[in-house]
């Protein structure tokens, strides 16, 4: 399987560079792995699925999670492109990081 084109919006990338370098650098390193396959665990992917979380309409994304770091990457699959769009990178509370990432897709229509 061709790995998916990993692009970073805009806010993602500021998320990413206010994170210290052993944080970048692994973050980096997790986003690189699941490129290779981003679908959902449900399609055999590394992705954690989600749906409507707290009212906030997640459908199409997925989210992975650096558990002992404690940070959470939510991207959107854009499945005819083979694009992996990372939306957020954040060291945030659940609620928090989905409400983010919801607020960012309806602000950029993704």
């Amino acid at each position: 399987m061709k790995p998916y084109i990993v692009e970073m919006t805009s806010e993602a990338r500021v998320d990413l560079k206010s994170l210290d370098k052993s944080q970048i650098s692994q973050v980096e390193k997790l986003i690189e792995r699941v490129s290779l396959n981003p679908l959902p665990k449900s399609e055999g992917g590394y992705g954690n699925a989600l749906g409507n979380i707290g009212g906030n309409n997640l459908t199409g994304c997925c989210s992975i999670k650096l558990r002992k770091l404690g940070i959470r990457v939510v991207y959107k699959i854009v499945r005819e492109g083979g694009i992996m769009r990372v939306i957020v990178v954040a060291a945030r509370a659940d609620d928090e990081v989905y409400r983010l990432a919801a607020k960012r897709i309806q602000a950029r229509g993704i």
